[in-house]
């Protein structure tokens, strides 16, 4: 008997792709992310001989990551960021020794990662589906657009469609079906489940609170997955893992000797230097290469000191097997009181891992290797888990997030509780025309009413409430809601007139082109 280690990686950003311009400062989020943690990973992947995760690629990220546009912008993109290393280079020579071995790794490692990209002919997606015919990667989808589904929980069309729209999707990139779902932001309310079973999904996962306040206590806590009434496992998150890795207080990534995510060049050098290769407007952003570690939390970032990855890769030799020793220590623990085999179910953003954690890619790989030399741990996947299962409980779990508070206070506050209002009434209009024209024919009708639930969809992405409520990048937030709802508007009032102005529906699927294979007949059905 072995305790069973499932760690679940969520690689999500909302829908941003901006055709109209050549550069747009919220781009560079994917590129970003693309740069420190998509593709790392994969050259992780290719580095250890056997590993087991299970990873969500959400739908909005997936088309993204296949939208040929966005493919030769990050070309470009990671093109200057390897010709601002190789500036770096020369002129950190006569700077610090630490500066210019930095420069040296980012250049090499900036080279890697084009390389990776040119491998799978920009299109990474297919890196991800190789490991996962492979077997030893488990790839989940999520609901279309991430809506936070409570919210939406008195609107049935909305919350399938949601669901649909995700299994459908994932099947045109992944050539597959999924067998399982991460809900956007862990969000569940009792009954969603009926709707995972009508779209065929076999598991999801929920917050630790989720199965503490079960209409029935789970036997063995958050440690097996129950069954709900409709038949779906749930998996529930370990509170132990996730303090380890994720605590901004006590977490592995505060140590001193890690790399400073907020000291970066992009502000550091002066600006007719660094102009090249910040946004075009001027603004100056965050480029990746950064020389400074944390040092300590309580100093300015002005007053760092310079990073040394020699003693960074210590650190994580030490957390990955501190982190080992924990989880046995812990599954044995489970094991003495259980009698059964504990499945810790260890879930995180992706990005934390490489973007916002710059060693945490290192971490995974290292602690992948230890847990294969464990006796008393194993790696493994969703699928695994539910596919051995001899017995299980059935339960319903209770309304929860993974949100600050466990509940849905992040997408529901003064900051954002006027979008819902709006999002609400489009829904009603969505569903009503949606059974008005289920019989259409008539191609252009069609293609207003697909724009329109596309429009709905992008509107009801999770990340703008979030946004606003954390007050960072407030105005976009905004301004993407308020556009969404326009565009909406706008095509409703063309097709209840009668007057449709093709030109501007052309523009209008050109600007907001996720979701080709979009049907608004799956805002008619009759859902329970």
């Amino acid at each position: 008997m072995r305790g069973k280690v499932l760690i679940f990686l969520h690689a999500h950003l909302p829908y941003i792709h901006h055709p109209e311009h050549d550069h747009f400062l919220e781009e560079r989020w994917l590129f970003e992310a693309m740069t420190e943690t998509y593709i790392p990973l994969l050259m992780m992947f290719e580095e250890i001989e056997d590993f087991r995760l299970t990873m969500s690629i959400t739908p909005p990220l997936m088309e993204m990551l296949s939208s040929r546009d966005l493919q030769k912008k990050y070309e470009r993109h990671i093109g200057k960021l390897i010709e601002l290393a190789e500036r770096e280079v020369d002129r950190t020579k006569s700077e610090h020794p630490l500066k210019h071995k930095m420069a040296k790794f980012y250049r090499e490692h900036f080279q890697k990662v084009l390389d990776v990209f040119n491998s799978y002919n920009g299109n990474i997606l297919d890196g991800f589906k190789k490991f996962q015919e492979k077997g030893k990667l488990e790839i989940v989808t999520c609901n279309a657009t991430h809506a936070f589904l409570p919210l939406y929980q008195m609107y049935p069309e909305v919350v399938n469609a949601q669901i649909a729209v995700g299994v459908k999707n994932y099947e045109k990139h992944m050539g597959k079906r999924p067998r399982g779902i991460w809900l956007a932001e862990s969000g569940y309310y009792q009954g969603l489940d009926l709707y995972l079973a009508q779209n065929n999904i076999e598991y999801f996962f929920v917050d630790s609170h989720a199965f503490w306040f079960a209409d029935e206590q789970p036997k063995y806590g958050v440690y097996r997955p129950i069954m709900t009434p409709s038949g779906v496992f749930v998996f529930a998150r370990d509170p132990e893992s996730s303090e380890q890795v994720w605590s901004a207080t006590v977490g592995y990534p505060g140590d001193p000797r890690y790399r400073e995510f907020y000291r970066d060049i992009g502000f550091d050098r002066e600006i007719e230097y660094i102009r090249d290769y910040i946004d075009p407007s001027g603004v100056r952003v965050n480029t990746g290469i950064k020389y400074h570690r944390i040092t300590s939390k309580s100093l300015d970032v002005s007053q760092k000191d310079y990073y040394n990855i020699d003693e960074a890769i210590e650190a994580v030799e030490e957390h990955a097997r501190d982190f080992l020793n924990k989880k046995e220590r812990q599954a044995k623990r489970l094991m003495e009181i259980m009698k059964v085999e504990p499945v810790i179910v260890a879930p995180f953003d992706a990005e934390l891992f490489g973007h916002w954690w710059f060693e945490g890619v290192f971490f995974l790989k290292r602690f992948f290797e230890l847990v294969s030399e464990s006796k008393i741990l194993r790696l493994t996947t969703a699928s695994e888990v539910i596919d051995t299962l001899e017995e299980v409980q059935i339960a319903t779990p209770a309304d929860s997030s993974w949100g600050t508070g466990g509940y849905y206070e992040t997408w529901l506050n003064g900051t954002n509780d006027w979008i819902y209002r709006h999002i609400h009434e489009m829904i009603e209009r969505m569903v009503e025309l949606s059974r008005r024209y289920y019989d259409s024919a008539d191609p252009l009708t069609e293609r207003v009413l697909n724009q329109m639930l596309r429009e709905l969809f992008l509107a009801q992405s999770s990340d703008w409430a979030f946004i606003m409520t954390t007050r960072t990048s407030v105005e976009y937030a905004e301004n993407r809601t308020k556009t969404h709802i326009r565009r909406f508007l706008d095509l409703y009032d063309q097709l209840t007139s009668g007057k449709i102005n093709e030109k501007i529906l052309e523009y209008y699927e050109w600007l907001d082109a996720i979701f080709p294979e979009i049907n608004f007949r799956v805002m008619a059905r009759d859902v329970v």
